[in-house]
């Protein structure tokens, strides 16, 4: 396998030293002409066949009438093609308008810019028969790291004129033509030394027409290899413990008749790529080129070059190169290897591509990093990052050159594996991984699993070569890099999720959720994820209701949705926990050490004394433990989503200003109003009884308010009092356990209520909790829940004598999901991606006083009126976020992806919309 990145232009910020590597394998034309003469006719009686680079900028270069048009409509589509006439059209609105030229080519140039920074084949129709008009093209090439590709189009000048004069357009001077056709003689020996990679020319008419445009994939684009794939760091020479490593990967080698290995296979047909580095310092280069060599030529492994192997490769093909850093060591080991294996290596390393794209373009692979930029590009500059790096231009008091920390910044959305620079232990950073750790050195060879993310590592079986620097790195070690950017967040944005495409945040929407996030959320790291809004059900018609199950339960039916399950919605308010089995695990996962922390809609921390916190988390940890979750997820933390009551433990404040405020008032007004309509009906005023029957059921009314908010309050001392009700495990290391169906999270939670009320059970036992200066109670309660068939009747039925029991007895409501968690039905509006409301609440009569006010039922009429339709799309681009946040999350992605779609969540809550909804 050949590299195109070799076929790019040369950059003037390739180091000298080491030096870019060239290639030998520079394509050259066979038609390019070798006289100025002017073309004759050629017998074109087989078609011309162009290749051209799928990711490149197309140069058209010809005389104006020699077909570059008329070549650009028929071989490209019509959007990648940028002409200078055009675009002096949109500046002047005549194409032939001369004097906006220069205003035309700015354009030009801006468009060509935008395209290839988007990484679109780009096809440029003008003359271009001038250098400075090219040399700003290949400019522009080398920019953006891409191939200039030059297609002349050597039409006689005769021709071309008298294609001229048949469009009443083109009335220029008589000298245009053959001063166009000398700048063309001119530059066609020069074309390739201008910095065109390719070069294909076409002479006379009937060449022009018989030529066939053919895309060629870039060499480095493998992005239908979907693996799975074992990635294994720098070898330098190792051979027994690469053999160890394919081995506990599961590889079986294969041997030659003197027992070398020269393959190794997967059994389940996985492949291996190497990262570069196999040779110098080690022991036995051959041994690790004759078996890498020979699972490469199998198809059983992939392997991009190493600096080393760029060094070793020009000094085996006879070029001075300082003979340093562990290559004597390979030049001595292969000399006594047959000449005819040294040839093959020869060949091997020069035909090593810079870097892979794989897996749909998200997993590159590459020697020593490569910024999102360069991904699938080819240009000197791209090789000589992917095998060199980027240096600060410092060196360490060891004399080595300082690695510019690039992977810091990474934002890309591929997986970037790399080595070159030694690291203790492998870990992840910002969505890259240096699989570099030493093995030659003393420390360990090392693999990583794809897509699993597992790393399998075996140790050195000695050092082999003492290191220059002390093997402490000063590539990236820890989870994190830079901490989180404005730019991360600031803006209007743009959010990718798997179930419901791209989901747009408003700036004005991003700014609230800055002023938030930024002054009273919690640490982003611990942050992974915001609850979204929830529905309420459609408006239901039955006298004196606002809201009833049957809505609900029709409109799942309506979905396809055939088992829903009704919980109990608690007279708390809503909290997320992120739950530590020790404070170590909680700082390994998410770079703070300690319990957890606890957290409510906005991401604010629940509660204000961080010494309850501590006391609340301990007590779902050891439930969790005697529980057996820890265990049986095989995490050392969960991220549950929970209600936690009462409602004054968090609302204080709002009650007695808002709630408590306004029946006060009412208790207090409406017996003077009462009173004094009674004493006036008393005096005989006449017309006063619809008017006092008003007040009367409005101070029922006030009553009602009053009970209603009493029932969410109570006191509390310490944890005493506070009660906490779990109703979903949202997460646990490398799971997104929210998809899970809804039945499996109560099963798990009663046992965690249960394993809370044992505890509770012992702690009295022996006496009071160690500490504390009171008995425990249960802090744990269970979700009460009914599941109902929405294709039966009785189901139905059941479910709204529950419901009706719940509200009757005080309790809020219920809400209903869908049994299976996740469900998709067919796209429609406000139903992003098709996703199936997640849940729907339905709340009671007396609850929605809180929400409406005392007297909303004198109203009923007025507020059926009100509109769901953004609410329920609010609700599920949210979900969408909050899923997108888990996936993220499980998949071990860094913290600025997870936290992406966390503030958008954050951001849309500050959409206009009904807060009462």
């Amino acid at each position: 396998m050949t590299d195109q990145t070799p076929h790019t232009p040369t950059d003037p910020h390739t180091p000298t030293d080491p030096h870019t590597p060239t290639d030998p394998h520079t394509p050259t034309d066979p038609h390019t002409p070798t006289d100025p003469h002017t073309p004759t006719e050629p017998d074109a009686s087989a078609p011309r066949r162009l290749p051209v680079t799928d990711l490149s900028l197309v140069v058209l270069v010809g005389i104006s009438g020699s077909g570059k048009s008329s070549f650009a409509r028929r071989h490209f589509a019509p959007t990648q093609v940028i002409s200078s006439d055009y675009c002096r059209g949109l500046i002047s609105d005549d194409e032939n308008d001369q004097s906006a030229s220069a205003d035309a080519f700015e354009l030009l140039h801006y468009i060509v810019g935008k395209r290839l920074a988007a990484g679109r084949l780009t096809v440029v129709d003008a003359t271009n028969v001038q250098p400075a008009a090219r040399k700003q093209l290949v400019a522009l090439a080398r920019a953006h790291d891409v191939l200039p590709i030059a297609i002349v189009l050597d039409v006689p000048p005769g021709v071309c004129a008298e294609r001229n004069r048949s469009r009443p357009d083109r009335a220029f001077g008589a000298h245009v033509i053959p001063r166009q056709h000398r700048e063309l003689r001119r530059s066609l020996n020069g074309l390739e030394r201008e910095g065109f990679r390719k070069v294909h020319h076409l002479r006379g008419v009937a060449e022009v027409a018989a030529a066939e445009i053919v895309l060629e994939k870039r060499w480095n684009d493998l992005r239908e290899r979907t693996g799975p794939f074992d990635l294994v760091g720098d070898i330098h020479g190792c051979r027994a413990e690469l053999e160890t490593l394919l081995t506990r990967l599961g590889y079986q080698l294969t041997r030659d008749d003197q027992g070398r290995p020269v393959d190794a296979a997967h059994p389940a047909g996985r492949t291996a790529v190497f990262v570069g580095d196999l040779v110098d310092r080690g022991p036995d280069t051959p041994g690790v080129l004759r078996l890498v060599m020979g699972m490469v030529a199998a198809g059983h492994a992939l392997c991009v070059p190493g600096n080393h192997e760029n060094k070793l490769g020009r000094a085996l093909s006879g070029r001075q190169v300082t003979v340093a850093h562990g290559l004597r060591e390979s030049l001595d080991q292969l000399a006594a290897e047959p000449e005819e294996f040294r040839t093959e290596v020869r060949a091997f390393m020069r035909d090593l591509v810079s870097h892979y794209l794989l897996d749909g373009g998200d997993l590159v692979v590459c020697h020593a990093g490569l910024p999102e930029r360069y991904h699938g590009r080819n240009s000197g500059r791209v090789r000589s990052h992917a095998l060199y790096g980027d240096t600060t231009g410092e060196t360490d008091e060891f004399g080595l050159p300082v690695r510019y920390p690039w992977a810091e910044e990474y934002r890309g959305k591929a997986l970037v594996v790399y080595g070159h620079t030694p690291v203790p232990v492998a870990s992840f950073l910002n969505n890259t991984i240096c699989l570099d750790t030493g093995c030659v050195f003393g420390g360990s060879l090392t693999a990583l699993r794809y897509p699993e993310r597992e790393l399998v590592s075996v140790p050195a079986e000695r050092e082999w070569y003492a290191p220059v620097r002390p093997m402490i790195s000063d590539a990236p070690g820890a989870r994190e890099g830079r901490p989180l950017d404005l730019a991360d967040v600031a803006g209007r944005r743009v959010v990718e999720t798997s179930l419901a495409g791209r989901v747009s945040v408003r700036e004005e929407n991003a700014a609230a959720a800055l002023e938030v996030m930024s002054r009273f959320a919690l640490d982003p790291r611990l942050l992974a994820y915001l609850p979204p809004t929830m529905a309420p059900s459609a408006t239901s018609r039955r006298e004196g209701y606002l809201e009833h199950p049957e809505e609900a339960f029709f409109a799942y039916r309506a979905d396809g949705v055939r088992q829903v399950i009704c919980e109990e919605k608690h007279m708390g308010s809503r909290a997320v926990l992120l739950v530590a089995r020790d404070p170590q695990a909680l700082e390994q996962r998410f770079g703070l050490a300690g319990p957890g922390a606890v957290w409510t809609r906005t991401g604010r921390a629940f509660l204000g004394d961080q010494e309850l916190t501590e006391a609340l988390l301990t007590r779902v940890r050891v439930a969790a433990e005697r529980a057996g979750l820890f265990a049986e997820l095989a995490t050392d933390w969960l991220l549950l989503d929970a209600e936690l009551l009462p409602w004054s433990l968090k609302a204080l404040e709002l009650l007695r200003r808002q709630y408590a405020a306004v029946g006060a008032a009412a208790r207090s007004a409406l017996p003077e109003v009462l009173a004094a309509l009674e004493q006036a009906a008393a005096r005989g005023i006449d017309g006063l009884t619809e008017l006092t029957e008003r007040h009367r059921r409005r101070a029922v009314d006030a009553e009602a308010f009053s009970a209603a908010y009493r029932r969410y309050c109570w006191p509390t001392e310490g944890l005493n009092g506070v009660r906490l009700a779990p109703f979903q495990l949202l997460a646990a290391e490398g799971a997104n356990l929210a998809v899970r169906p809804h039945d499996e999270h109560l099963a798990w939670l009663d046992r965690l209520v249960a394993a809370d009320e044992e505890w509770v059970k012992e702690a009295v036992a022996v006496g009071v909790e160690p500490g504390a200066q009171q008995q425990p109670e249960p802090l744990l309660r269970a979700t009460g829940r009914l599941l109902v068939d929405t294709e039966d009747e009785a189901s139905i039925a059941a479910g709204i004598a529950w419901w009706e029991e719940l509200t009757e007895a005080g309790g809020e409501g219920m809400v209903v999901k869908p049994l299976a968690s996740l469900v998709r039905g067919a796209p429609g509006e406000g139903r992003p991606g098709g996703l199936v409301q997640p849940g729907l609440k339905v709340r009671g009569r007396e609850y929605l006083r809180l929400i409406y006010g005392p007297d909303y039922t004198e109203h009923l009429g007025a507020l059926r009126q009100r509109s769901l339709g953004h609410k329920r799309s609010l609700a599920l681009r949210e979900y969408a976020l909050g899923l997108e946040a888990l996936d993220r999350l499980a998949g071990g992605e860094p913290l600025w992806r997870v936290h992406e779609p966390v503030f958008a969540v954050l951001a849309l809550e500050s959409e206009p919309v009904d807060p009462r909804l």
